[in-house]
This record gives C-alpha cells, sequence and structure tokens, in this order.
C-alpha cells in the first residue's frame, strides 16, 4: 500500500481519485458563480493570460486536460479555427457534462471525452499545445501525467500548467486567513459545500511550489520551462517547451 496525500489528509493512493471526484461532484453546479466570487474574478485575467502565451493559430490542434466547465477550450476555439481542432476533457463527468453543456450553448461543439491525464489515449506527438488550468494538483502522479502531456505534444509544442501556486511572503498570512475562514463559510452559503472548499485550500498548500514544478516539467523531458507569477504568486503559469 502506497499512500498520498488528499489535502492534509492521507489516503492511500487507489482512493484518491475516488475523493477528488467526490468533491468535483459536488461544486460543478456552482463552479463558475465560486470561481467568480472566491477570486473577485480574477481566475478570468489568468485564464485570457494563458490564451494569449499558448499563441494558438488557425489549424492548430490542441488538448484542454481538467478542462472542466470549458473556459480555457472555448478560447482556443476561436483561435484554431474550422481547421484546427481543440479536445476537451476531463476525468470528471460531472464537470465534464457542464461544460460540454456551456460550449454547446455558445454554439460550439469540440470533442468531449473522459480520460485520466496520467494515461492520456492519444499518440504521440500530435498537439501543438496541452493545458491544464487547475487541475494539475488534484492528480495523485503529478509526473507521470505531465510526462503524459510530453508525450502527446509535438516537438517545439508548448504546455501551459495554470494552477494555484505559493503566495509572496507579504501575502501569506491574509491569504491564509481568507482561505481558512472565509472561503469554506463560501462555499457553504453558496454551494452548500463547505469541505469541499477546506480541501481547496489544503489542496493547493500541498501542490508543488513554483520552482518545484519547473524542476518537475523538466526531469519529465521538457527542454525549456518558466513560470509566470500572478497576482502575487496566487496563481502561476508554467511554460514548458517540448525539444
Amino acid at each position: 500500500m502506497t499512500n498520498t496525500h488528499f489535502g492534509f489528509k492521507t489516503v492511500d493512493e487507489s482512493e484518491k481519485a475516488s475523493h477528488v471526484r467526490g468533491v468535483f461532484d459536488s461544486v460543478a453546479p456552482k463552479y463558475d458563480l465560486m470561481n467568480d466570487l472566491m477570486s473577485a474574478g480574477l481566475h478570468r485575467g489568468w485564464k485570457a493570460y494563458t490564451v494569449l502565451v499558448a499563441s494558438l493559430k488557425e489549424g492548430d490542434q490542441a488538448l484542454d486536460i481538467a478542462g472542466g466547465t470549458g473556459d480555457l477550450a472555448l478560447a482556443f476555439s476561436k483561435k484554431v479555427g474550422k481547421s484546427g481542432l481543440v479536445v476537451h476533457t476531463d476525468i470528471n463527468e460531472a464537470m465534464l457534462s457542464t461544460g460540454r453543456n456551456r460550449l454547446l450553448d455558445a454554439g460550439v461543439v469540440l470533442p468531449t471525452l473522459v480520460c485520466d491525464a496520467e494515461k492520456l489515449p492519444f499518440p504521440d506527438n500530435h498537439f501543438n499545445v496541452v493545458s491544464v488550468a487547475f487541475g494539475l494538483r488534484n492528480m495523485t502522479h503529478k509526473d507521470l501525467a505531465l510526462a503524459e502531456m510530453n508525450r502527446v505534444l509535438k516537438p517545439g509544442g508548448k504546455l501551459l500548467v495554470l494552477e494555484f501556486s505559493k503566495v509572496a511572503p507579504p501575502l501569506e498570512k491574509v491569504y491564509d486567513w481568507y482561505s481558512f475562514k472565509v472561503l469554506p463559510r463560501l462555499g457553504k452559503l453558496i454551494a452548500g459545500d463547505d469541505a469541499s472548499y477546506r480541501y481547496l485550500a489544503e489542496s493547493i498548500r500541498m501542490h508543488p511550489g513554483q520552482q518545484e514544478l519547473k524542476t518537475m516539467m523538466h526531469k519529465v523531458g521538457f527542454g525549456h520551462v518558466d513560470y509566470h507569477n500572478l497576482t502575487g504568486g496566487i496563481a502561476a503559469l508554467h511554460v514548458g517547451i517540448k525539444c
């Protein structure tokens, strides 16, 4: 038996995915509203910056992992045009269904697939861009997932990892207060679920910091890796180039 973390709790590796699935099954109906409230809308700017850095062009192919409610997939689809392709994936069926319906409401039809980022069902050297926004920290074997993302990218392709990260020291106390006092209460009030948002705060603290994640990306084969701190490090965008 091998253990891993689920927030601050220690669980068997085989159980983590089901715990994470339970969290996102619960939050899916209010996910977009809660994102706006808990980030004061900042997540929209972070995602817009990610789309800018992606530099997708007409005819490109992109893979959005842990795509959830489809923010990035929708934005990417506008960049690649009718001759390009965006594949929208998530391991959680409730989140993916919510995202698919949102995309359809916007008049956008994309391939939508439930899949595990640690075992991607795509050929080698296939995509120009792979993205994962606020999903990597929930994965049991982050190194395996990153290696899979590298595998499916074309040489010269770009991985974009947008994730909560380590905040600048002057922000730590107020950020901890907000994360552990305000956020669970907000989750209880709006989504009827304080436990899932307490897990969110804990999972952020257990996720590798900026430099550690950069090192992990190098180790799985990315030749060039850089990161951009967003809003004092509350989030960071890591960019890896497959050489």
